[in-house]
C-alpha cells in the first residue's frame, strides 16, 4: 500500500500545482487578493506531498521491496544501505522524482523568503513556477512512474545498481547538480513575472540577484563534484572530457556566470536590462535542455540515462513549449523594459568590459552547444554518425576564454563609464611587467610549453589584478571601517581568486601531467617522473556485493619509500561488471594515482601509472568560486555598492 499511497501523493501535488498555477495567476489580473494568496500555501502543500511521495520510494530502497520494478531494477539485497538510499535518483524515474522534489524546495523558499514582495508580484512567481512543476508531475505520472508494482512472480532479489554509481559521489553530486538547474527556475519565474508586469528596477534585480547566486552556486558545487567523482572513480586520470552529459551542466553554468555580471551592470547603471532578462531566459532553458539530453535516451554517455523514445518526446515538446512561450513573450514586452536613456560608456569602461564579458561567454556557450547538439542532428537527418570531441572543444574553448580570462583581470580594476588607456596602464603596469617576467621564466624552463605559459601567466594575472583591486579598497577604507565594505566585494574577490587558482591547476596539469601504460607482474618496478612505482603483491577480496583482488603499490622517491597505494579490480556478482577502484596518493601539489587493469595469462596485469600536478588546483578554484557566491547572496549585501 505504501507504493500507492505515494503515488496519490503525487496527484494531490499535481492538484495544488494546478491551482497554484492558474487562480493567483488569475487574481493578479483581478486584483483579487484572495485568489493571490492561496499560492504560498498551495507551494507549501505542494512540497508536502512531494516529500510525502520521495520518503516512500526511499523507505521501498532500504526495506528491499522488490515488488515495486524501479526498486527491483536498481537494488539488491547485498546492495549497501549508502547505495541503497542514493540508489533513488541512480536512474531515470527517481531522478525526475529527486528534481520536482526539488523544484518544490525552491518553490517553498521562494515563497517563505518573500515577504516584502508584493502580492501581486509573488502570485506571478509562484504561479510561473507551478506551471514548471505541472509538466514534470505529469511526465513522471505518464511516462516515468517510479511507482509501478509487479501484479505476479515479484523478484526474490534485484538487479543492483550500475556500479559506475557505487561510489560516495552518487549521494552528492546528482542532488547539487539538480539544485543548480532548477534553481535558475527562479531567474526564469521571476523574469516572465517582470515582462508580464513591463517592469525591470532595481527593486527587481535586488530580489532577483540572490537566488540566482544560490543557484550558481550550487551548480558550481555540482560540477566540481561530479568532475572529482570522474577523476577517482573511471580510472582514466581525467577531470573533463568534454562528455556531452558534462556539456549539459557547463552550458547553464556559463550563462548563469553571463547573468551575475549582466545584473550587476544593470543594477549599478540602468543599463543591459533587456539583455539580463534574456540571459535569465536562456540560463533555464538550458537547464531543461541539459534534463532532456541526459533523460532522453538521445545521447551515449556514462552519465546518461537510455529510455523510451516516448519520454524523450514528452520532454522535447516540453522543452520547446518553455522556450517558444518565453521567448515569444520577451519580444512582445521587452520594448517596454528596455532603458531607453542615451548612456555614453568608454571602451574601457567597466560597464562594456563586463558586457563583453557576458558576450563572449554567450560565444562560448553556443560553441559548444553546436558540437554537443550536431552529432545528434545529423543522426536524426540520418547523414550518418559523426562524434565531436575534444580536438573541436579545446580548439574553440580556449582562444575565446584567453580574453574573457583577461578581462576578469581589468574589469574589476577600472572606473565605471569612463577611463582612458593611460589611467588604466598606470593601474596595471607592475602587474603587466611582473607576468610579462614569469612569462619569460617559465618559457627558459619549459621551452615550446606554450599553452602551459600562457595558462599560468594569465592565472597569475587574474589572481595579482584581484589582489589590486582589494588592497586598493582597504587602502581607502580606514582600518576600523573595514567591515563596512560590502559582502557583495568580497564574493567578488574570493570568486575571482578562485577563477585564477583554477586557471593555474588546469594550465598545469594539462601540460605537465605523465602517464604511463604498463604490463606488470608482483615485483616489478616502474619509473614515472620523479617516482618509482613498484607493484607488491596480490591478494583476494570479497566485498558485500562484489569480489576482486587488490593490488598493493610501493612508490618510492629517491630510493625512499613515499606512500603505499592499495588499488582493487571488482567483480560485481549480480551484473557480471567488472571495474577498477583506483587509488590515489595526492597533497595540494600532485596526486599519485594508480589503476589496476585486466589481468593476462601469465599472471601479468595492466595498469594505468599517472603523476597528476596540481590537480587539485582545479577542485580548489572551484570551491573558492562557489564561496565566493555564497558571500555575495548572504543577507548583508547592498546591491550595487
Amino acid at each position: 500500500m505504501i507504493p500507492e499511497f505515494a503515488n496519490f501523493a503525487l496527484i494531490i501535488a499535481l492538484g495544488l500545482a494546478c491551482i497554484q498555477a492558474s487562480l493567483p495567476l488569475i487574481g493578479s489580473y483581478r486584483n483579487n487578493s484572495t485568489w493571490m494568496q492561496l499560492a504560498r500555501p498551495c507551494a507549501y502543500g505542494q512540497l508536502v506531498f512531494i516529500l510525502v511521495s520521495y520518503a516512500c520510494l526511499t523507505y521501498a530502497f532500504i526495506s528491499n521491496d522488490f515488488s515495486v520494478a524501479y526498486v527491483a531494477e536498481n537494488s539488491n539485497t547485498h546492495l549497501p544501505l549508502i547505495y541503497r538510499i542514493a540508489a533513488v535518483w541512480g536512474a531515470h524515474e527517481g531522478s525526475m522524482l529527486l528534481w520536482v522534489m526539488i523544484l518544490s524546495i525552491w518553490t517553498a523558499a521562494v515563497a517563505r523568503f518573500s515577504r516584502q514582495l508584493p502580492l501581486v508580484t509573488i502570485a506571478r512567481v509562484l504561479a510561473i513556477l507551478a506551471w514548471i512543476s505541472i509538466g514534470f508531475l505529469l511526465f513522471i505520472l505518464a511516462t516515468s512512474n517510479p511507482f509501478l508494482r509487479f501484479l505476479v512472480n515479484v523478484p526474490k532479489q534485484g538487479q543492483d545498481l550500475n556500479p559506475l554509481l557505487q561510489d560516495p559521489g552518487l549521494a552528492f553530486h546528482p542532488p547539487m547538480l539538480y539544485m543548480g538547474y532548477v534553481g535558475f527556475a527562479v531567474a526564469f519565474a521571476f523574469a516572465i513575472t517582470a515582462l508580464l508586469s513591463k517592469r525591470l528596477d532595481n527593486q527587481w534585480l535586488q530580489w532577483t540577484r540572490p537566488w540566482v547566486l544560490i543557484a550558481w552556486c550550487f551548480l558550481t558545487l555540482g560540477i566540481v563534484l561530479g568532475s572529482w567523482w570522474s577523476y577517482r572513480e573511471l580510472g582514466w586520470g581525467g577531470w573533463w572530457s568534454w562528455d556531452p552529459v558534462e556539456n549539459a551542466s557547463f552550458l547553464p553554468w556559463l550563462v548563469g556566470t553571463a547573468l551575475i555580471h549582466s545584473m550587476l551592470i544593470s543594477a549599478k547603471r540602468d543599463a543591459f536590462k533587456g539583455w539580463t532578462i534574456l540571459l535569465a531566459i536562456i540560463a533555464f532553458c538550458l537547464s531543461l535542455l541539459g534534463t532532456f539530453l541526459v533523460r532522453s535516451g538521445v545521447l551515449t554517455s556514462v552519465h546518461a540515462f537510455a529510455v523510451d523514445p516516448t519520454r524523450g518526446i514528452y520532454m522535447l515538446v516540453f522543452l520547446f513549449i518553455v522556450i517558444c512561450a518565453s521567448l515569444l513573450l520577451y519580444g512582445l514586452r521587452s520594448h517596454t523594459i528596455i532603458n531607453n536613456q542615451n548612456l555614453r560608456f568608454s571602451i574601457l569602461s567597466r560597464e562594456t568590459l563586463l558586457l563583453l564579458n557576458t558576450m563572449l561567454l554567450v560565444v562560448i556557450m553556443a560553441t559548444i552547444l553546436l558540437g554537443t547538439l550536431y552529432p545528434l542532428l545529423i543522426d536524426a537527418l540520418h547523414a550518418g554518425k559523426i562524434s565531436v570531441g575534444s580536438p573541436y572543444f579545446n580548439a574553440v574553448f580556449i582562444p575565446l576564454a584567453i580574453p574573457i580570462l583577461l578581462l576578469v583581470g581589468v574589469g574589476p580594476i577600472s572606473y565605471w563609464q569612463r577611463i582612458s588607456w593611460r589611467e588604466l596602464a598606470k593601474k596595471l603596469w607592475f602587474v603587466m611587467f611582473v607576468c610579462l617576467c614569469l612569462a619569460g621564466i617559465l618559457l627558459f624552463i619549459f621551452p615550446h610549453k606554450y599553452y602551459l605559459v600562457l595558462g599560468v601567466t594569465i592565472g597569475v594575472w587574474i589572481t595579482l589584478t584581484t589582489l589590486q583591486k582589494l588592497l586598493q579598497r582597504l587602502q581607502r577604507q580606514p582600518w576600523r571601517q573595514w567591515q563596512q565594505i560590502s559582502l557583495r566585494f568580497w564574493g567578488m574577490i574570493i570568486a575571482h581568486l578562485g577563477v585564477g587558482i583554477c586557471v593555474i591547476g588546469i594550465s598545469v596539469n594539462m601540460n605537465l601531467s605523465m602517464q604511463k601504460n604498463v604490463v606488470m607482474k608482483p615485483g616489478e618496478s616502474v619509473h614515472v617522473g620523479n617516482y618509482d612505482f613498484r607493484f607488491m603483491d596480490l591478494t583476494r577480496l570479497v566485498g558485500p556485493n562484489y569480489q576482486g583482488v587488490d593490488a598493493k603499490f610501493n612508490i618510492y622517491q629517491r630510493h625512499r619509500l613515499l606512500t603505499q597505494l592499495n588499488t582493487q579490480k571488482r567483480l560485481f556478482t549480480s551484473q557480471q561488471y567488472a571495474m577498477s577502484a583506483v587509488a590515489i596518493s595526492f597533497n595540494l601539489f600532485r596526486d599519485l594515482y594508480v589503476a589496476l587493469g585486466d589481468p593476462f595469462n601469465d599472471g601479468a596485469w595492466s595498469v594505468r601509472l599517472y603523476v597528476k600536478p596540481f590537480v587539485r588546483w582545479i577542485w580548489l578554484g572551484g570551491l573558492l568560486m562557489m564561496l565566493g557566491g555564497i558571500i555575495a547572496a548572504s543577507k548583508r549585501n547592498k546591491l550595487g555598492k
